[in-house]
């Protein structure tokens, strides 16, 4: 048993003790070296968390490390069977043999953790292969990190891919204080920004009433893909985006498509979300009977009863819809904790596999993945774009714009657990626009999770909290 706790704690030891000594001494300057590394890399972390983030989404080294976790597996419990071995086991009473061989099996648990996270490893490896493609990093816009947010609906029934939830996160560079904007399907008349790829296709914009509403572009990009520059991977998206870039005065530097279809998977994977729900939601409806209902109050609601939370419409309009929609997002961005990613990382990726498409390189993960540890020290502020701030059908450019450079600043300026003597940092988003709000409209501007009474039904308050 004493050779077996050596090799626990200082594999090797046990071979030069009782066994072939070159062996032991291989084992131990291994685990040294080991052990050297795991210490630089804390090390690094403490000086530098970027360039620990730099090296974990490194293709090349995530296979190294692979590979090196899985030989160590192998020779870590090749070392403990062996350190069994020079025990001598044949020689000891039967109720001790039987002990030192639980004490074996129990010990082997170790090295087979090892190999275990050399597996998550791979399939972290896989994901970033799949998933991010090559390409330079976009630069920070004005301090900022600006990327759109699809939720695709390609559903039964419906003619081509249109994103039923349109959301907008800008995120500062420096703090990681986010603000999440959400755009009504339903905003007509749009104009597009001098000189982009949709200005010269649509000179007057997307007018026509009724049927050019904001998610119906995305389906009109792809059925026109070839009046788009070539290369253009993605026409219906490159059009979303445009528009959303003119509605915010925001440049979008990327954009993530989620199909909701699948979204339940990922959910499931996470092991379900923990939301409070402010008003009955039923399950089905419109044109499908009603088979069930989401009760009010907490919930802990699995991928089904999740999705259905979010995409309901019986009973209630697109804004609470939207509101809906944001506080899934929250409730996922809380799940979404290190130890949940650490334990069920190979479920999150393979339920993710086909599910997202995203412009977003690899080069980029390192910088937007050191702010998104920012982000979930920070709360989250909401702005909806629907009545009665704006009416998608009938509103002044000018009043979107000024409200999402007001939100900005509004985020930027305000309290942080990080907050020095120095006071807030001057505002970056200045340059959204410098048009003020008119008279008689108020910024529908809360923070997660909301508390205004007089809140509309877009309020993320009036719907459900996350967590």
């Amino acid at each position: 048993m004493t050779l077996l706790l050596l090799t626990l704690v200082l594999p090797g030891t046990a071979q030069l003790v009782a066994g072939r000594r070159a062996v032991g001494r291989l084992a131990l300057r291994v685990w040294l070296g080991v052990l050297a590394v795991l210490a630089l890399g804390g090390l690094l972390a403490l000086v530098s968390r970027p360039a620990v983030l730099w090296l974990l989404t490194r293709g090349w080294l995530l296979l190294l490390a692979q590979v090196v976790l899985v030989l160590l597996a192998v020779g870590w419990a090749a070392l403990f069977v062996d350190a069994w071995r020079l025990g001598r086991p044949d020689r000891l009473p039967m109720g001790d043999r039987r002990g030192l061989l639980g004490g074996l099996v129990v010990l082997l648990l170790v090295p087979g953790l090892v190999g275990w996270t050399g597996v998550g490893v791979g399939q972290a490896r896989g994901a970033l292969t799949s998933l991010f493609g090559t390409g330079e990093a976009a630069a920070a816009a004005h301090g900022r990190y600006n990327v759109l947010l699809l939720g695709g609906d390609s559903g039964k029934g419906r003619t081509g891919l249109r994103p039923d939830s349109i959301q907008l996160a800008s995120v500062d560079a420096a703090t990681g204080r986010s603000v999440l904007f959400g755009f009504s399907r339903e905003t007509e008349d749009i104009r597009f920004r001098p000189g982009s790829t949709m200005a010269r296709l649509m000179p007057e914009g997307w007018t026509c009433g009724d049927d050019c509403l904001l998610n119906g572009l995305y389906t009109w990009g792809r059925d026109h893909a070839e009046l788009f520059p070539p290369g253009t991977k993605d026409p219906g998206l490159l059009a979303t985006k445009e528009a959303v870039e003119s509605l915010s005065g925001l440049d979008v530097q990327y954009s993530v498509m989620v199909d909701l279809r699948g979204f339940a998977s990922i959910i499931n994977a996470v092991g379900g979300l923990d939301v409070t729900v402010q008003r009955r939601t039923p399950i089905g409806g419109n044109g499908a009977p009603v088979s069930g209902y989401i009760e009010k109050g907490e919930q802990h609601l699995d991928g089904y009863h999740a999705l259905w939370y979010a995409r309901s419409r019986y009973g209630s309009t697109n804004y609470e819809r939207m509101a809906r929609q944001r506080c899934v997002t929250s409730a996922l961005v809380k799940e979404l904790n290190p130890q949940t990613l650490l334990l069920k990382f190979g479920s999150i990726a393979q339920s993710t596999t086909g599910l997202i498409t995203t412009d977003i390189p690899q080069d980029a993960l390192a910088d937007l993945a050191d702010v998104a540890v920012k982000t979930k020290q920070e709360k989250i502020t909401s702005v909806n774009f629907v009545p009665p701030l704006i009416k998608p059908w009938d509103y002044d450019p000018e009043v979107v714009r000024s409200t999402v450079a007001k939100a900005i600043a509004r985020s930027e300026a305000g309290p942080s657990p990080k907050a020095t003597a120095a006071g807030p940092r001057p505002s970056a988003a200045a340059s959204a626009t410098s048009s003020p709000t008119p008279t008689g409209s108020t910024p529908a501007v809360m923070e997660r999770p909301g508390t205004d009474p007089d809140a509309d039904t877009g309020d993320l308050a009036s719907v459900c909290s996350a967590g």
